[in-house]
C-alpha cells in the first residue's frame, strides 16, 4: 500500500485527506457515542489495526507455536486467558510478513483479527454437534469452530458466490479440517430448502451476515467511500431474512449466534428485535474478557424489546480492535409468531 514508508500520524492524516467521513455517518456516531465518544471512534479508525492470529490447534500445540514464532523475535500476547490459542502480535511486521511464514502456510495459524474470533468463543460449538456456518467463507470462523470441535461431528459451511468458494475450500485444506461439509446456496434458499423438505435441524447456527463494515475501517478505509444509508437498509432486509430462515432451522434448545462488523442499529439490534417478535427465542447474556457496551434499545424513534441490551457492541477505541455485534439467541419452542 502506499503507506509502507509513513510513520503512524503522517499515515493517519493521509488517510483523513484521501478518505473523508460523510456528515450522515458522522450524525450517526454522534447519536451513538455522543460528540466526544465519536470523535474517539474516526480518530481510532484511521489508526491500523494490531496484527493477531489464532493458534489451530488441529495442527500444532499454543506452546509449539509461540516457541516458533517467538525464534523469529516477535513479541507475542494472548490476551484471554482461557483462550490461549487467541494471540496478540505486538512487533511491527513488515507487509505481508504474517502471511508468508512457514508456520503460516502450513495451517498453523490463522490470521484472524480478534473481533472476527468472538462469534464462535460465544457459539462454543462442541465434538459432535451439527452445527450450520450460514455465510462461510472466507473460513475463519469455520476453521476455528473445527478447531474447538476437535475435528469432529459436522459443519456445514454454506457460501453463495463460487469464487468465495475457492477460498473457503483452501483455507480449509490449508488447516486440515475435516469435519466440514461445503454448500452452495445462497442462504434463505437454504434453509427454506431443508426447513420445507426435512427435519434436519442443526445444535447450533452462526450467522455472521454480510454487513455494511462499519466496524472495518481500520483495514478498509475505502468503506469511508462506500457508506450509504440506502446500502444499510438494503443489507438490513437480507439480513433479517437470513436470520429469520435460519433460526427455523435450529434445535428447541439450541443456540444461534447473529453476529455482523458492523455498527449500524438496523443492521444490529434491529434485526434481534424482529427475531424477537416473531419467534419463541431469549436473549442470553454474554461474558467475554474484553471491554463492551449494551446494544442500543431505541434508535431513531423506534423502541426496541429491553432484552436487546444483552447484545454486545465492540467498539474499535475501547479495545483496539476492529468494530463488531454479537447477539447469543437460545430457541425456546418453535413457536412462529406471524
Amino acid at each position: 500500500m502506499e503507506d509502507v514508508k509513513l510513520k503512524p500520524k503522517e499515515y493517519s492524516e493521509y488517510l483523513k485527506d484521501r478518505f473523508p467521513i460523510k456528515e450522515g455517518f458522522r450524525t450517526r456516531m454522534e447519536a451513538l457515542l455522543g460528540k466526544a465518544g465519536a470523535e474517539e471512534f474516526f480518530e481510532i479508525s484511521y489508526t491500523k489495526t494490531p496484527s493477531s492470529i489464532r493458534c489451530n490447534t488441529l495442527k500444532i500445540s499454543v506452546t509449539e507455536l509461540l516457541n516458533r514464532l517467538k525464534a523469529y523475535g516477535w513479541k507475542l500476547r494472548q490476551p484471554f486467558e482461557k483462550n490461549p490459542e487467541v494471540i496478540v502480535i505486538e512487533t511491527k511486521l513488515k507487509p505481508g510478513e504474517l502471511g508468508k511464514t512457514r508456520e503460516h502456510l502450513l495451517g498453523f495459524y490463522y490470521v484472524q483479527e480478534i473481533s472476527s474470533q468472538l462469534p464462535m468463543l460465544v457459539l462454543k460449538p462442541s465434538p459432535e454437534e451439527i452445527i450450520l456456518d450460514l455465510c462461510a467463507s472466507p473460513g475463519s470462523k469455520t476453521t476455528q469452530g473445527a478447531a474447538m470441535m476437535k475435528n469432529t461431528g459436522t459443519i456445514i459451511a454454506n457460501e453463495v458466490s463460487m469464487g468465495r468458494i475457492g477460498i473457503l475450500n483452501s483455507n480449509l485444506e490449508r488447516c486440515g479440517v475435516m469435519n466440514t461439509i461445503v454448500t452452495r446456496k445462497e442462504g434463505v434458499a437454504l434453509c427454506n430448502k431443508l426447513y420445507k423438505k426435512t427435519e434436519f435441524r442443526f445444535d447450533k447456527i452462526l450467522v455472521d451476515a454480510p454487513c455494511s463494515g462499519e466496524g472495518t475501517l481500520r483495514k478498509s478505509p475505502k468503506t469511508f467511500l462506500m457508506w450509504n444509508i440506502n446500502m444499510i437498509k438494503k443489507i438490513a432486509a437480507t439480513q433479517r431474512r437470513l436470520a429469520e430462515s435460519a433460526i427455523k432451522l435450529l434445535k428447541v434448545g439450541g443456540i444461534m449466534i447473529y453476529s455482523t462488523c458492523t455498527l449500524a442499529p438496523e443492521e444490529n439490534e434491529m434485526i434481534v428485535d424482529y427475531l424477537i417478535k416473531k419467534f419463541d427465542i431469549e436473549v442470553l447474556q454474554i461474558n467475554l474478557p474484553l471491554k463492551f457496551r449494551p446494544g442500543v434499545c431505541e434508535w431513531e424513534g423506534v423502541s426496541m424489546d429491553k432484552s436487546v441490551e444483552k447484545c454486545l457492541r465492540l467498539y474499535p477505541q475501547d479495545n483496539d480492535t476492529d468494530g463488531f455485534f454479537v447477539a447469543k439467541i437460545i430457541k425456546k419452542s418453535e413457536g412462529i409468531r406471524e
